[in-house]
């Protein structure tokens, strides 16, 4: 139990990088913020790049977990950071996406 709780913890970590590496220049260019949000939001990325390739599953298998994770903050990032509440839609299309990982990491540890 303690590696899935690990992988979806690091899942978790690396969806934060890379959305603030994203979040950073769009809040730059739309939003008139500084541009020295580049900075941050670069090395933001690169530490979402790295953080992939700390799981020891194959690659392709952990892009498609992180996914389904990705989708989850994403959704909570727009919820808390911009203020958006979620709809029961977007909630609808979270749950499906944990189902794929459920399954994607059911998979891959019976393997």
């Amino acid at each position: 139990m303690m590696p899935i709780i690990r992988a979806l913890g690091l899942f978790a970590i690396t969806a934060v990088a890379e959305i603030i590496g994203c979040y950073l220049p769009y809040f730059w260019l739309r939003k008139s913020g500084s541009v020295w949000l580049l900075i941050p939001g670069a090395l933001s990325l690169g530490l979402f790049s790295w953080l992939l390739t700390l799981h020891p599953a194959a690659a392709g298998r952990v892009y498609a977990a992180y996914g389904g994770v990705y989708i989850t903050v994403a959704m909570v990032w727009l919820w808390q950071v911009e203020d958006i509440p979620p709809t029961r839609w977007d909630l609808t299309g979270v749950a499906f996406a944990l189902i794929g990982v459920a399954v994607i990491m059911a998979g891959a540890w019976r393997s």
